[in-house]
Parts: C-alpha cells; structure tokens; sequence
C-alpha cells in the first residue's frame, strides 16, 4: 500500500523567492494581505467579515467509515455504528466525540463528483470546478481571501497549514495566493529577519528608492510585484505572535486531542481570531488502498477529537456563527471491499460535512442506497457544494470574475445552493 503522504515543506530561500517573486508569464507571489483595491461587490462582503475553516482529508476518508455505515451489508465493513445525539443519527463508532458534535453539523451523504483520481479530485475540490487547459481557476481559498480579506494586513487572507493542492489563485492573481506553512504549523526560519531593525529599515528604505527610480520610466507588472511582496513580508514580522501557540496548546491539549492535526486545529482558531479569512488545515494518508480499516483505525480517532474540539472551541468564543467548518477530502472511497481489505476511488456516493456560519445542525442531507453504491435521493454536485458554500460566507456564488476576457462565476453555471442546509 503507499497511501498519500504529506510532501511535508522542504522550505529554502530558493523556494522562498520562487514563491514571491513574479515572471514574465504571469507568475505568483505570497499572499500578505490584499494588495489591490476591489469594489462593489466585494467591498459589501467584507463589510460582514465572515471566516472559514477547511479540514482537508487528503487521500479520501471514507464514508463508511465516518458518517454512511451499512452496517449488516457486504459493504459495510469491521465497524460498529454508534447513535449520536441527533435522534436515529448513526456514525462510526471511530467518532465518538463527534457523534455527541451532530446537532452542530450538517452531514451531506449523496456527494456525486466529477474526478475520480487524486490530482484531479484535489483540483475539483478546492475550486468547483474540473482541471482546464486553457482556464487556471482560483481555489475556494483564494475567493474568501478576495472577498472577505483585508488590504495590506499584517497577516496573510489565506493560509494552508500542512495540506494539499495547488491551484492557488488561478486568474485571480498573486495578491490572493495561499501562503503555506508546515505540518506543526511553524512558519519557515527564513520568515524572521536576522537583520538587526535599523540595519534593515535602512536597506529597505535604499531598496524602495531604487524601485521607485527604477519603475519610473519601467512600469511593469514583475517589478510592482516584487515591491509588493518584499512590503507584505515586511509587514509579516509584526504578526508573528499569531504562530507562537506553544503555551496556548498546554492548555488546550486536552480539548483538542495531543495530536499533530489537533495542534494545526487550534492554530486555525487562533488565526480566525486574529482576523485571517481562510486557513486549510490538512491530514494526509487516507487513500487506503490495501488495509482500509487499520488506517482508518489510526486517522479517524485524532481527527475527529480535533474537529470536535475546534467546534467547542469556536462556539464557546463566539466564533462559530461568523465562521463556516468544511469537512471534506478529494474522493470517497468504493463500497466493496477489495483483496487487500482496501477501499479504492469513489465519486458516485460520497460524503461532506459542515459546520458554523448558518449552516442547520443537526441535520443529513441526502440518502445512498442499501449498498452506498448509487446516490438514493438528492444528490449534490461539487458545483452545489460550492455554491452552498459561497452562500453561508455571504458571497453570492452568481458573481463572475474575469479570466482575460472570460467571466467566470464563482460556482460553475447551473450550480445549486443546498438551501435545505442553510438557515
């Protein structure tokens, strides 16, 4: 078996530069904050200044093992259902912290998506929409950075801690990039200046002076760019106390479970206080090709401590109603069991979750038949997921952006809103 694992970030100045820096085709930098100025629609989305929180099951979860057992059928696999505290709800008995979170989170058990491997799946399911030649299209995160960011912030609008994906901004461009950092949620050593304060301050003022010079008579994209990633770093050494959680995790170890992806939980409530609109937080190694039930026996349980420990946390602060929880991963997993006691790649009937942000508690949507072969009844497409989504954070899911000349909505055309899951 070689499930997915995470590429976890071999960061270096190199890496650091290539990130930041533009090129002449039209290359990205780091996203530090909005460095363009947006009107209309988005100035009145951000006036309401909602967050969102992506858990991002890297590999596929599968559903009957999380939230769609059949338990007494062929498909359904070593693990005994569990009731929750919604009536006549069940869940995997690997959840049992989540089972009593049910009246929090809206399951949807009839996913039917569009790409069936993982580079593909993991494209579809961070933007909407199916991988093209000719259009990059931006990911969720980058669309709530726009939308729900604020310009020249000390911290970045949409920030990836240990997780998958990289269709970043797409045509959105480089002020919306996701800036990433890695699985304990540290930011990379070359993010602190080793300059002394008044060394740098004088290099940085000789270095705007050349600029300025310099583009005077050269405007051009690559050299703002730069400009603006070099100031958006800059402005990062005054928000790094956001990332110190050390003495904050002792206290709340507990609650979130002493796990790596429990620890990147509380980051992101951490971040969501601290203003930043988008954090994607990742757990790797689900794509249980051979030995289903033993990785899902090791992932499930710390997962779902944290999941369940972010959403008490949220609430108890006052975070959960202005913030939307996403659970989902790229793919599910097939109902028969192969012969290696591993699920493969599913898309037809799988299952997602969320939390917060308007979102009914309490509630399933959708049903899968007897086997969870085929979907039963209301079925949901990436584009409605996205398009309930984009909804709960306040932004309508209709809006277009331009790709050149192309206008590109949000969520694909004919998408739906689920607005049974919505109150």
């Amino acid at each position: 078996m070689h499930p997915q694992c995470p590429t976890h970030e071999h960061l270096s100045r190199r890496a650091m530069i290539k990130g930041t820096l533009a090129t002449a085709s039209g290359g990205l930098v780091m996203n530090w904050g909005g460095l363009t100025s947006a009107a209309g629609p988005v100035e009145e989305v951000k006036k309401r200044k909602k967050h969102c929180i992506l858990l991002w099951m890297n590999g596929g979860a599968s559903q009957f093992e999380t939230f769609d057992m059949k338990p007494g059928r062929s498909t359904g696999g070593l693990f005994r259902p569990i009731s929750t505290n919604v009536a006549g709800t069940q869940v995997c008995e690997l959840m049992p912290k989540m089972a009593q979170k049910m009246d929090r989170i809206a399951v949807i058990r009839s996913m039917r998506t569009s790409e069936i491997d993982h580079p593909g799946g993991i494209y579809l399911m961070h933007t909407g929409y199916r991988p093209s030649a000719t259009v990059r299209f931006p990911e969720v995160g980058a669309i709530v950075a726009k939308y729900h960011g604020t310009e020249q912030s000390d911290l970045p609008n949409f920030i990836k801690v240990s997780t998958q994906g990289d269709a970043g901004a797409g045509f959105l461009g480089p002020t919306y990039q996701p800036f990433g950092i890695g699985h304990r949620g540290d930011l990379p050593q070359f993010s602190t200046s080793q300059i002394k304060s008044d060394v740098e301050l004088r290099r940085h003022n000789l270095r705007s002076f050349v600029e300025s010079e310099f583009t005077r008579e050269r405007a051009n994209d690559p050299a703002r760019m730069h400009r603006e990633a070099y100031e958006s770093a800059r402005r990062l050494q005054g928000a790094q106390q956001a990332f110190k959680i050390d003495a904050e995790w002792e206290k709340h170890r507990e609650l979130y479970g002493d796990s790596a992806f429990g620890r990147r939980c509380m980051l992101a409530r951490r971040l969501v206080e601290s203003g930043v609109p988008f954090i994607e937080v990742g757990q790797s190694s689900y794509d249980s090709h051979a030995d289903n039930f033993s990785w899902h026996k090791g992932l499930v349980p710390p997962m779902e401590h944290a999941w369940a420990g972010l959403l008490t946390d949220l609430e108890q602060r006052g975070l959960l109603d202005d913030t939307l929880v996403v659970w989902t991963g790229e793919i599910g997993r097939t109902p028969r069991i192969n012969n290696r006691a591993g699920r493969d790649h599913y898309v037809r009937n799988w299952s997602t979750a969320l939390a917060g942000c308007g979102v009914k508690g309490g509630l399933v949507y959708g049903e899968s038949d007897a086997d969870g072969f085929d979907v039963k009844r209301d079925p949901v497409t990436e584009g409605d997921f996205f398009a309930t989504i984009y909804q709960a954070l306040g932004v309508d899911p209709t809006i277009e952006n331009m790709a050149g000349s192309r206008p590109v909505p949000l969520a694909p055309f004919g998408a739906k809103v689920v607005e049974s899951l919505l109150g």
